[in-house]
């Protein structure tokens, strides 16, 4: 369902241009600039607020409190129009939104020229059958999923994805090629994704690097945020030097860890790093 749908309305936008401006305070101060004649607000299961609609006689805006505090001013906006109040699961709110701001990539952005070789995916579904046989309904955070290779993988799989990636041309090959799904994917940088994302089981990248001295440190942080968000953390590189390396940041971490090579795939995901609690 959109957002409109879940607020009851047959059209409505959000202030925030992009998904990850969801969590600067400002937007909530655009949204109340609005010469407001109604207001709607929309809470979850627990009644928090998820969002405040309103109405300027023309056209419905919103702003989302997923990833902020909702000011007191916005409460009493909100009061002050004596509005009405739905109430949604917090999931479905958080879909509807991916799926928002996805289809927008799509609609401005040009895709990437196609990067997928013909027997990728049919290598990554063995390492993940080889890695996480029997993880069927898990979810798992797909970080720098690029144009979502391992996302497809891990849905025929039968497990949950929920991808990332803050290039937003990979994203629009992903989608528009049908392996990434508009309601799991997001436009983020990978530096900052615990402000986003919910904790999961299972965590994976495809393909770290090329890993430089040059960009080591914002590997690094990449990594570190995944490992923060997960229980259970596979990475691939394509060279053992990189997969070493990647190995040393996990136990720093607090994982344990197991490296070995695969040599179903030379390229892209020779060595593999699996990080555990």
């Amino acid at each position: 369902m959109s957002i409109a749908d879940l607020l009851g309305l047959e059209e409505c936008s959000l202030v925030e241009p992009s998904f990850s401006d969801l969590t600067e305070q400002v937007y909530t101060e655009v949204l109340l600039q609005t010469d407001a004649m109604e207001g709607r607000l929309l809470v979850d299961e627990e009644e928090y607020p998820l969002a405040l609609a309103l109405h300027d006689g023309r056209a419905w805006r919103a702003t989302t409190f997923l990833f902020r505090q909702p000011s007191y001013e916005a409460i009493d906006a909100f009061d002050q129009l004596d509005g009405d109040i739905y109430q949604e699961e917090r999931e479905d709110w958080v879909s509807a939104i991916r799926d928002h701001y996805s289809r927008i990539i799509c609609k401005e952005v040009a895709p990437a020229p196609e990067d997928l070789r013909h027997d990728r995916m049919d290598k990554v579904m063995d390492l993940l059958s080889e890695v996480w046989n029997g993880k069927t309904d898990t979810a798992c955070i797909d970080a720098c999923c690029g144009s979502g290779v391992g996302a497809a993988a891990m849905r025929l799989a039968g497990m949950k994805p929920v991808s990332y990636d803050n290039d937003p041309a990979l994203l629009a090959l992903g989608l528009t090629a049908g392996r990434l799904h508009p309601a799991e994917t997001m436009c983020i940088d990978g530096t900052c994704a615990t402000r986003y994302l919910e904790p999961a089981p299972l965590g994976i990248i495809f393909m770290a690097g090329e890993i430089h001295s040059y960009n080591a440190q914002l590997w690094h942080e990449i990594i570190t945020e995944l490992l923060a968000l997960t229980d259970e953390t596979l990475i691939t590189a394509g060279s053992r030097e990189e997969c070493m390396l990647v190995s040393e940041w996990c136990r720093e971490s607090g994982r344990e860890t197991s490296v070995f090579e695969n040599e179903r795939d030379p390229i892209y995901d020779r060595w593999c790093c699996l990080a555990a609690n």
